[in-house]
């Protein structure tokens, strides 16, 4: 409850006015009065709706209403207030903002969650090898062993082949676990680092009019960008700047706005085009821009209905103007778009000045005239429409109402002949019945309706008003991008359904062309029900049935949780639910015919949701859809959605930081959406799953080889590489050639990545990496073990030196084996690469130069004297390194391993071809033979004329300026200027 009236931001930049009532306004800072007050507020419980409030005041025997305009929410900023004393009716969580906020989790992408499964398999899959050798070595010690204790003596603590077989079991659990990927959560979030500065980095989301960079605000989800299937996008503020330019406009049946040149040819406006000039008024705003000369020309030569036109403009809105130095205006409009058509007015020359709560000065082309303020009849969202009643100087009464055209089409005179004096002996009687019900304590909105149909009738009309709710740069052009990448986007907006569905068509989300276009607008769950069924009937009739898959699995599996597969309709449609229809929509006997209804479409709005109502029909995807979702908005009333989805991104707009700091990535504009998702998040699940694909599979190559050797030591747990290469493998050998692959390769281009959209539909699908493609990487290790095992052993075997020397003992073995496998690893990632730099270079080829770098000082004659115990292979290397035999073993080890890879990759596109591919085939060729540099072309928007005045309005300022409290004392005097006689 508020002592004094003030005007506040709430999670949008339209201003709203909260007044105290006045029996409490009265005391306004008079502490003792205050601290005497002892009045008794009833209210409502605690709740989500943040456009309702329903309570009382009982104070000295007397009720008095409260509702939302006496009440401010948390988060709100005061504007134009010096104090304020107020009563706090919630706290904490009993807040309506904090009943609208979801709840805070830790993000994981998909990978992660699969990483999990897959280490428990390989721990399994551990446990099995060891199982299997710790068998064999209780068989080996129970047939062979047992009689050559005299050479292999049990240890005194082994009394039997089975004790010593579980010995052996935990002996080989630790040489073995190295095929489990400890280092591999290390590298991941190394690699996820690297691309999150790549996105901090990019200068092309760089917005150089705020200075603002991209930013990624978390570590952990890059790879995820990548594979986005859902996008729910707010409107204002995220696909609009908010912004309202007066465009065109008809007066009298003439139409104002379009441009010609000399010959009579129509011209598009373009920053060349020359503008009105407005010199000739001195108030005029200077940011105001208009280009068809004729209509300057009809107000300075005083045509009637253009003067006419530009007063009611000036007369028929809640604004309220600040002029702190004279001759500098600033209008605090409810809505942008009532500003937008007040500083068009003040531009041609009716300026609106001031206003009291009885009056409005306005400058009509440099003279002075005030109008004496009757009434005014409020917008709101049912009416749709607002009015004022003045008397001119003249003394002559008029009524002024603008609103929605499909409203006012049914008020206006069937003849809508011109203007008559008619007797205004029922003003007062209708003033009366007014004041009554503005007064009335129960249905107050309906009685003050009901009132205002009666006067507001028989209108004649005056014009027509082109007002742009300006779209952010770049937003239909992405939108169109994201729709090629297979990327579905809802609009899930608090604004009223006709703004939105305006620029959902400015937006392309919907188009003229689409086959339907359905409306869930009932107020019970049957009505509801029907109208989403009838909808999927005529998209896909055969979901109706129940030989359907999903109608079957729900008839036997009712509660069990599932994924609801895609379905694809007979064509593009779109589907446009309100709030109120959303809330029976997503009970839970509804909330799968409203999934499957919506997921069918091309574009879905959602109008006047509460923000709780927005995190609801994310989690709604979330829970039913095998997809990634991202919610993407600027305000505070988008948090909940933001933090509901997979990935969570910030607008840096007009709205506050709220949305960017619970965000995971921010930027700017809307339109680098497209670049975050189609380049950057492409290119790290491309790299993340190169890197998985090929960490996991030199691991299993590595590690499998103690396996094999273990049928041929006894199973004694001996490794077969030297210590120090099994404590390098990971951390220096293999570990750089990695990382440059997961940091700087590319499969294709930026310019390529945003050309073909498509590239972007495996990673939606998880193609590139799943538990098909671990047991590939599996089958693919266990092959190149055996090889790298057997091929050196073979080599070697029963082989001798030039001087008959014998090389089949076990050091040179273990060096011409591990030797190999660096080798075969290596070609192996050269592969995978597809993007070379000078850095993956170095990292690929100095690290394999790197190894025989260190193989001569880890075997050299001095260290191996020095530390005998620690470094124990004297001499190997340069015994091993110029034996052929060497040589041959890695040439053919190399050849084996890689020839199934090169085979797959080359057969794969034949036989087993994705979409990818041959779009890929199409880039290469435009790479050997370029194509002409595209011309920008001019993007097709929708061409029907959709109303769109007064629906992003709110209620205005119409209670506080005839009460009277419009002004504060200071403000009062700096507005009041002589009246020009």
């Amino acid at each position: 409850m508020l002592l004094c009236m003030c005007i506040l931001y709430s999670s949008e930049t339209n201003l709203k006015v909260k007044q105290a009532i006045s029996v409490t306004s009265e005391m306004e800072d008079n502490l003792k009065l205050l601290s005497a007050f002892d009045g008794e507020v009833r209210c409502e419980s605690p709740n989500n709706r943040l456009d309702r409030f329903t309570g009382i005041l009982i104070y000295k025997g007397k009720n008095y209403v409260l509702d939302h305009d006496r009440l401010i929410l948390r988060g709100c900023i005061i504007r134009n207030t010096d104090w304020c004393y107020g009563l706090v009716i919630f706290t904490g969580p009993d807040t309506k903002l904090m009943q609208n906020s979801g709840k805070s989790t830790f993000k994981r992408t998909h990978i992660d969650h699969l990483m999990n499964v897959l280490v428990l398999w390989i721990f399994l899959f551990l446990g099995s090898m060891c199982f299997v050798l710790a068998v064999g070595h209780c068989i080996w010690e129970s047939k062979k062993g047992y009689y050559f204790q005299d050479f292999l003596p049990w240890k005194e603590y082994v009394s039997s082949s089975a004790v010593s077989a579980v010995l052996i079991f935990w002996s080989y659990f630790i040489i073995l676990n190295t095929v489990v990927p400890i280092s591999l959560y290390v590298s991941v979030e190394i690699i996820r680092l690297g691309n999150s500065f790549y996105i901090n980095w990019d200068r092309r989301m760089f917005y150089e009019l705020k200075n603002t960079p991209a930013r990624a605000c978390t570590t952990t989800l890059n790879e995820e960008l990548g594979q986005v299937k859902y996008v729910f996008s707010d409107k204002t503020g995220t696909l609009t700047q908010n912004i309202m330019i007066f465009n065109k406009c008809s007066i009298n049946g003439k139409f104002y706005g379009v441009v010609y040149d000399k010959n009579g040819q129509r011209v598009e406006v373009s920053e060349k085009t020359e503008k009105v000039d407005f010199s000739y008024n001195r108030l005029a705003d200077p940011k105001f821009s208009f280009y068809d000369k004729t209509l300057v020309e009809a107000v300075k030569r005083g045509d009637r209905w253009v003067h006419l036109f530009f007063l009611s403009l000036s007369l028929c809105h809640t604004v309220i103007p600040e002029e702190k130095v004279e001759g500098e205006l600033t209008y605090q409009a409810q809505s942008p778009d009532e500003g937008a058509l007040v500083t068009a007015a003040r531009n041609f020359g009716f300026v609106f000045r001031s206003r009291t709560s009885e009056t409005i000065m306005v400058v009509e082309m440099g003279e002075t005239r005030i109008y004496q303020l009757l009434a005014i009849l409020d917008f709101n969202s049912v009416r749709k429409r607002m009015s004022v009643i003045v008397r001119t100087p003249e003394d002559r009464v008029m009524l002024f109402c603008k609103g929605a055209d499909t409203i006012l089409c049914q008020l206006l005179h069937p003849s809508c002949r011109s203007l008559r004096d008619v007797t205004m002996e029922h003003l007062d009687d209708w003033s009366r019945k007014h004041s009554e019900a503005y007064l009335s304590l129960e249905n107050r909105e309906d009685k003050i309706s009901m009132v205002c149909e009666e006067i507001e009738k028989d209108l004649m009309l005056l014009g027509a008003t082109a007002i742009d709710d300006k779209l952010q740069d770049g937003v239909p052009e992405t939108i169109i991008t994201l729709n090629k990448a297979k990327i579905k986007i809802w609009v899930l907006t608090g604004d009223k359904q006709e703004t939105a569905v305006n620029i959902a068509y400015a937006c392309n989300i919907f188009e003229d062309e689409m086959d339907g276009m359905f409306i869930v607008e009932g107020k019970d769950d049957e009505t509801v029900r029907q109208e989403l069924r009838s909808a999927r009937e005529k998209m896909k009739p055969e979901s109706l049935l129940e030989s359907d898959p999903v109608n079957s699995y729900l008839t036997t599996n009712p509660r069990m949780p599932f994924k609801i597969p895609e379905e694809m309709p007979n064509g593009n449609y779109g589907l446009i639910i309100n709030g109120y229809s959303l809330a029976h929509a997503l009970e839970g006997n509804l909330e799968l015919e409203l999934l499957r209804t919506a997921c069918m479409c091309k574009g879905v709005i959602c109008c006047r949701m509460t923000p709780l109502q927005k995190a609801q029909v994310v989690e709604l995807v979330k829970r039913y859809k095998k997809a990634v979702t991202l919610a993407i908005g600027d305000g505070a009333n988008d948090v909940s959605m933001i933090k509901a989805a997979h990935i969570g991104v910030g607008i840096n707009g007009q709205e506050g930081m709220q949305a960017m700091l619970n965000s995971d990535y921010a930027f700017s504009q809307f339109r680098y959406l497209q670049r975050l998702l189609l380049v950057h998040g492409r290119w790290s699940y491309n790299r993340m799953c190169k890197f998985l694909s090929y960490f996991f599979y030199k691991n299993f190559a590595f590690t499998l080889v103690h396996f094999w050797y273990a049928f041929y030591s006894g199973f004694s747990a001996q490794t077969v590489y030297d210590t120090w290469f099994i404590t390098f493998y990971n951390l220096v050998y293999t570990s750089l050639p990695v990382l440059g692959l997961s940091l700087f390769d590319q499969d294709v281009n930026e310019t390529w990545s945003l050309r073909f959209p498509e590239l972007y539909e495996p990673g939606q699908h998880n193609l590139y990496f799943n538990k098909k493609e671990f047991v590939k990487c599996l089958m693919h290790g266990i092959y190149s073990s055996l090889v790298l095992f057997f091929i050196p052993m073979g080599t070697v075997y029963n082989s001798v030196r030039s001087d008959g020397k014998e090389i089949s003992d076990y050091q040179s073995f273990s060096m011409i084996v591990q030797t190999s496998l660096l080798c075969v690893v290596t070609v192996q990632i050269a592969l995978e690469t597809t993007y070379w730099t000078m850095i993956s270079h170095i990292f690929t080829w100095g690290s394999l130069g790197f190894y025989f770098c260190i193989l001569f000082f880890l075997y050299s004659d001095g260290l191996c004297l020095m530390f005998p115990n620690i470094f124990q292979f004297l001499g190997v290397a340069r015994n091993t390194l110029n034996l052929p035999q060497m040589w041959l073993s890695i040439v053919l080890s190399v050849v084996l391993c890689m020839l199934p890879v090169i085979g797959y990759q080359f057969l794969k596109p034949l036989f087993w071809p994705v979409s990818v591919d041959k779009i890929t085939d199409r880039i290469h060729h435009c790479m050997r033979h370029p194509l002409p540099h595209p011309s920008r072309t001019k993007w097709k928007h929708a061409s029907s004329q959709r109303s769109a005045y007064a629906f992003s309005h709110k209620q205005g300022f119409g209670a506080l300026i005839t009460s009277g409290k419009t002004m504060r004392a200071k403000m009062s005097k700096k507005n009041s200027f002589p009246f020009k006689k």
